[in-house]
């Protein structure tokens, strides 16, 4: 899946995280959200720096993790500015250590990362377990962002494995709120 969606080439997947932005942005669920937690985007991933920006600009408190690697957890600190995120774990960018940290029942809405996701909005993540971990503690609805081509027939899982309620593409909202259930 990861070797697919990096063969898209990049301007598509920006196109496509353009118009998952701002299907994202048109949401319910991130209309009544003031606090939202959400990944950094990094390799072939839907870009989330502009989510980032937008919610700024809106008055929102994003908030990013800070992967602990040697506990297999994650902090989760409010940035202010794109300024505050610099390459952590992995690579991957992180907030500084001066961002303020928040508890994950503070969070309003959870953005979620992963490699596939399946009509019954189950996800595939990377294998490490810290989003599995985080939403166990989280309350907060969860709508993952993926790339049509991340929807596979189904995602293999285990009981540690949450679920999100949506999975937003470029092309669709999952699960169709018009269309049939998905139990």
């Amino acid at each position: 899946m990861i070797r697919a969606r990096d063969a898209a080439d990049a301007a598509s997947r920006d196109a496509w995280s353009e118009a998952i932005a701002c299907r994202l942005m048109a949401r319910p669920e991130m209309n009544r959200s003031r606090t939202v937690h959400l990944f950094a985007g990094f390799g072939s991933e839907v870009v989330t720096l502009r989510i980032v920006r937008r919610l700024l600009e809106t008055g929102r408190r994003p908030v990013l993790p800070v992967v602990r690697p040697a506990s297999w957890t994650m902090e989760h600190a409010v940035v202010s500015s794109l300024d505050d995120l610099a390459p952590g774990f992995k690579g991957i960018l992180e907030p500084a250590a001066s961002c303020p940290r928040v508890a994950p029942a503070e969070v309003d809405l959870v953005l979620v990362p992963g490699v596939a996701f399946d009509r019954r909005c189950r996800r595939l993540g990377y294998g490490g377990g810290f989003y599995d971990r985080f939403l166990a503690e989280c309350p907060a609805p969860r709508v993952a962002l993926a790339f049509a081509l991340q929807i596979v027939e189904e995602v293999p899982c285990d009981d540690c494995d949450l679920p999100v309620d949506l999975v937003l593409t470029e092309a669709d909202v999952i699960p169709d709120p018009g269309g049939p259930p998905t139990a």
